[in-house]
């Protein structure tokens, strides 16, 4: 039975599975991202290690920011910046076996287009909704990458005078609608940092005005960037995953909607946080064959 190793490396988490052609994870770990590249490089070598074994055929590896697969390297990273190391090339050299390399919100889709909730669609829009907000287009059946990096829809804007950007520009629906984003609700509306969007959710539904603020100003933006999204591409859904993916989708059906022509169905995950190893581990194989 052949096999690969999934990668999904994001702000706060680093997942890893051994997963089979079929997309059914085998075994799963996950840890804390270390911080700084190299530290994450030699933790990504540490989990790989932990999990590989003879059937393994080869490693994929999605991680935040641009990356120009044909090339196999980061173009510029995110709140997990990798860029400065070749990644791809150490992790073969490391373990002898392919090794391909893709944003992970490009992995998480082909995921849910393979084994997920875009299984049916032709044409489909992921965000993925995290520490940051990553996304991936689905054309055709293919991922869309343009030039290299197509998809970073986590940088749509959704106000032009809002929040300095990661990626240099002002008001990206990742500054208003991210779990970092989220924090700055919270304490803007003076709630205690630890209080989890589940919490808000249940506390909304109760009628808690407090809890309905901080959801509008998170969820609110994000509608904005889904109609974008809706209007440049036309897709047949769009898919909302990642950790917060589905707190999100809950999020939104708060927001009054408008009367717009920029209608689709808008999903949760299928998959879940697992859609990032599950895609980079089905991408990983793909490339094998």
């Amino acid at each position: 039975m052949a096999t690969a190793i999934g990668v999904d490396v994001g702000g706060t988490r680093v997942r890893v599975a051994r997963v089979d052609a079929a997309g059914q994870v085998l075994v799963r770990l996950e840890q804390p991202t270390a911080g700084a590249p190299d530290l994450v490089c030699a933790q990504i070598e540490d989990l790989v290690h932990a999990l590989d074994d003879a059937t393994v055929e080869a490693v994929g590896i999605g991680v935040p920011g641009r990356v120009d697969i044909s090339r196999n390297r980061m173009m510029s990273g995110g709140y997990v910046d990798l860029s400065s190391i070749d990644l791809g090339s150490i992790l073969a050299k490391t373990f002898g076996r392919p090794v391909v390399l893709d944003n992970d919100g490009n992995m998480a889709l082909y995921a849910e287009h393979a084994i997920g909730a875009a299984r049916s669609a032709g044409t489909a829009v992921m965000f993925t909704i995290g520490t940051g907000i990553g996304g991936a287009v689905l054309a055709d059946g293919r991922i869309l990458r343009g030039r290299a990096a197509a998809g970073q829809l986590g940088h749509l804007t959704v106000d032009s005078n809002g929040a300095r950007c990661l990626c240099g520009r002002r008001g990206c629906v990742e500054t208003t609608s991210s779990g970092t984003a989220l924090a700055g609700h919270l304490a803007a509306a003076g709630l205690p940092a630890a209080t989890s969007v589940d919490k808000l959710l249940e506390e909304s539904r109760n009628a808690s005005a407090a809890a309905g603020s901080v959801l509008a100003a998170w969820a609110g933006p994000m509608r904005f960037a889904i109609d974008t999204a809706i209007a440049a591409f036309d897709p047949e859904m769009v898919v909302l995953g990642g950790g917060l993916g589905a707190a999100m989708h809950e999020a939104l059906a708060q927001i009054p909607d408008e009367a717009v022509w920029y209608r689709c169905p808008v999903v949760p995950a299928a998959l879940g946080d697992r859609a990032g190893v599950i895609g980079a581990g089905l991408a990983a194989l793909s490339r094998q064959g």
